[in-house]
């Protein structure tokens, strides 16, 4: 408990940054950076700044990964994330070189965070005004006030030690899950989320209201640890944010800074090895080859690919000893998303920036979906509405849109065919008619759609997950893929796959563990050994 008490007592996460950085000299060590996601573009960042040469490959023609940009009929949609909650880590990358991030992109505040509609029609408006929260618990339940207070100071203490002491911290060795056993069984990490939640609030409603969270990272609140209610604090503490001209601003902003420090960006080329040289007492990383059959050479690897994907797909199986196809087969992964991204010719101006909208069923919806891989005729939806912040992102008098609805990974059997894919694009329309936009199927003016078999084609997820391995508590920490590889020197992960897990926190702060793992360039030249 005294670590406990030290951790809350620590004023924020935020690592000592340089303001200069190390000048990137032709002779340099090498880094090669796979997927130009948000956690690729943060450890080009990084490592520009320490002095590597960087050079970062992404399939895609466009950086950013999941977080990529469409752009279709004159509207602009971002294709994944879509909200920011923790905006210092943005800010930390400019900071780094030097610079201020809000010279190159504005970012402001979104309230409410979500409004959040259950099936009847009753709405929760969840905000960062503690008064206000206080009251619309009340609202609902007068005697869970008292609950949602206890509540939020355990958020509180979990989100001090698991977010601003361990985020960013790795776990290399059974002893660091060791150390922070103690401190994990007192912060009760064995309950689940709902588990904790429904040990404080008893109003079924508000057991929802306060555990979807881990489907933003795409967990099951009914089996993700409890070290995953840390998100209501840190959202209480720094707020929901939004970039101007979306999070592709955010992207095309990282992206520039890269440029600026000297990295390089190869777009559109797909890597189809990690090459490995493996006549020492352990495999090392050289480099990669490309789909072109050109061989990169490197000095070191940093995949920002999907965690499994990286193992199974881009290294030798005779390299891998711990993460073997077996172990990644019997691995649990994230639930998938429908996604379909649509304009309207007329603004709907009674629609929160973000609306979480139930369906009639909440455990066992989610029983389908992780549990028994079934696509359920019922959904719950995540809308999120742009314009209402950034009216840019469409034609003059229009909205932007997008909806996603967690489903099954591709595990369900299903095809995501255009006759599928349709009709469950169909059956949302008919939600978000029936609710919140009335007359939307006369109102569109253009569609179009992401199906789990497309996070497989686009962006080589295994089993078109989402958000990669599933954050169960015997798949975080410790247990996760690490940042430094176990099977192969010189091979580094970063993303939503390896610790601390996926979300733009967790994806950033993934970056941030190279700091500590990624030795110094000065000590670094393995391929001249």
């Amino acid at each position: 408990m005294d670590w406990i008490q030290r951790a809350a007592r620590r004023p924020d996460a935020r690592l000592n940054t340089r303001t200069t950085p190390v000048p990137v000299t032709p002779d340099a060590p090498h880094a090669v950076v796979v997927g130009a996601g948000f956690g690729g573009l943060a450890a080009a960042v990084r490592l520009l700044v320490r002095g590597y040469r960087v050079t970062v490959v992404d399939r895609l023609d466009q950086p950013g990964g999941r977080a990529r940009v469409f752009k279709q009929d004159g509207y602009t949609f971002d294709a994944g994330p879509t909200l920011i909650t923790a905006p210092f880590l943005f800010d930390e990358l400019w900071a780094l070189a030097g610079e201020r991030r809000e010279d190159h992109v504005e970012v402001v505040p979104i309230s409410p965070f979500y409004r959040i509609r259950f099936d009847n029609g009753e709405q929760f408006e969840y905000t960062g005004d503690a008064e206000a929260m206080r009251r619309e618990v009340a609202r609902f339940n007068p005697a869970d006030v008292a609950g949602y207070e206890r509540f939020l100071r355990k958020s509180e203490q979990i989100f001090r030690v698991g977010f601003e002491e361990l985020g960013h911290v790795p776990f290399g060795s059974p002893l660091d899950m060791a150390r922070i056993a103690p401190a994990m069984a007192a912060l009760e990490s064995y309950r689940t989320v709902y588990g904790l939640v429904s040990k404080h609030l008893r109003d079924p409603r508000l057991r929802t209201v306060f555990s979807f969270h881990p489907l933003l990272v795409g967990g099951n609140p009914f089996s993700t640890t409890s070290i995953y209610t840390l998100i209501a604090f840190l959202e209480r503490t720094w707020g929901v944010w939004y970039a101007m001209g979306g999070t592709g601003a955010m992207v095309q902003g990282i992206a520039d800074l890269i440029g600026r420090l000297g990295g390089t960006l190869r777009l559109g080329e797909t890597v189809t090895e990690i090459t490995v040289d493996g006549a020492g007492a352990k495999p090392r990383a050289t480099g990669v080859r490309l789909e072109t059959g050109e061989t990169i050479a490197a000095d070191l690897v940093v995949s920002n690919a999907d965690a499994a994907w990286t193992y199974k797909k881009l290294i030798a199986p005779q390299y891998r000893k711990h993460w073997t196809d077996a172990r990644l087969d019997r691995a649990h992964y994230s639930m998938s998303l429908f996604v379909w991204y649509f304009g309207t010719n007329r603004r709907y101006e009674d629609v929160a920036h973000h609306t979480i909208l139930l369906g009639p069923r909440y455990r066992g919806l989610l029983k389908d979906i992780f549990g028994r891989h079934k696509l359920a005729d019922d959904h719950s939806l995540y809308l999120h509405r742009p314009t209402a912040t950034d009216p840019s992102m469409a034609p003059a008098g229009h909205d932007a849109f997008y909806v996603l609805s967690p489903v099954p990974h591709l595990d369900s059997g299903d095809a995501w065919d255009a006759a599928q894919t349709e009709r469950y694009r169909r059956a949302v329309m008919r939600s978000l008619e029936d609710t919140v936009l009335p007359g939307l199927n006369e109102s569109l003016t253009t569609s179009l759609t992401l199906t789990p078999k497309g996070f497989l084609d686009d962006y080589l997820s295994v089993k078109g997950a989402a958000f990669s391995l599933e954050p169960i508590l015997t798949q975080s920490a410790y247990f996760r893929p690490h940042n430094a590889s176990e099977d192969v020197d010189g091979l580094f992960l970063v993303g939503a796959g390896t610790h601390p897990g996926a979300g733009m926190p967790g994806v950033l702060s993934s970056a941030r563990v190279l700091d500590t793992v990624v030795p110094d360039p000065a000590r670094v030249r393995w391929t001249a050994d």
